[in-house]
């Protein structure tokens, strides 16, 4: 495993809705890791992912991709992002999307191909987008995240809707891209995810709770799952 750092953020401050989405954060991941981002609805997960990719304004702190402020136009083409809701064309096919994106980010016809079948929708690449379910469209935005090979992979909630199977070898694939160097932050809310992840970062409330490995919180817990974990470690931060 890598010691690079890939995200530093420093006293990271975000500000949505008038009310602070994230406060006071501080936090590391590690190149070629697989970093879980959990913590329940409203935790702040999306609004750091935002702010890794450059898309969301920051109030103070600061925050670093690679070396570089998160945001600069050099830090585009290393980044894959794929957001909560469907980022795809719906009047295309599956195909489609996938190639135009390839041309966008400079990548092969055989690179589509593979994103395809690495997300299992072979058999729906001819399909219209809007005609597919919602986990399917989900697949979509995955793939096109995947295309350009990224160096730093943003996943946000990408296995909602999956059935077991699938969700299974998708993070099988992370933990092989992981594998061959690529980093990759993935939020989720359901606890039972976050064994797959070599390193976690728990929020609440815009704020960090905990970082470490699964083994590691348990034991600095003294849970025995992941869920009774995050509880205790909330009803500590309220006292």
């Amino acid at each position: 495993m890598s010691t690079e750092l890939a995200v530093v953020s420093e006293r990271l401050q975000v500000v949505r809705g008038g009310r602070k989405a994230l406060d006071d954060l501080s936090a590391t991941i590690l190149a070629g890791t697989v970093t879980g981002l959990l913590g329940p609805s409203g935790s702040g997960k999306s609004t750091l992912m935002r702010a890794i990719v450059g898309v969301q304004v920051i109030r103070s702190g600061s925050l670093r991709v690679f070396g570089l402020q998160a945001g600069s136009p050099a830090l585009r083409p290393r980044i894959g992002y794929m957001t909560q809701a469907p980022s795809v064309y719906g009047d295309l096919t599956v195909a489609e999307n996938l190639r135009y994106f390839a041309r966008v980010l400079r990548a092969s016809a055989k690179r589509v191909d593979e994103v395809i079948d690495a997300v299992g929708l072979e058999a729906e690449r001819d399909r219209v987008v809007d005609r597919l379910s919602g986990g399917q469209r989900a697949r979509v935005s995955l793939a096109a995240a995947l295309v350009g090979e990224p160096e730093l992979l943003v996943l946000d909630e990408p296995t909602v809707g999956l059935d077991p199977v699938l969700r299974r070898d998708l993070w099988a694939m992370f933990t092989e891209l992981a594998g061959q160097g690529t980093t990759l932050l993935v939020s989720s809310h359901v606890m039972d995810e976050a064994r797959h992840c070599d390193e976690l970062l728990l929020l609440h409330e815009g704020r960090l709770l905990a970082t470490g490995s699964p083994d590691e919180l348990r034991r600095r817990t003294g849970a025995d799952d992941l869920d009774d974990g995050f509880l205790r470690l909330v009803e500590g931060a309220r006292r």
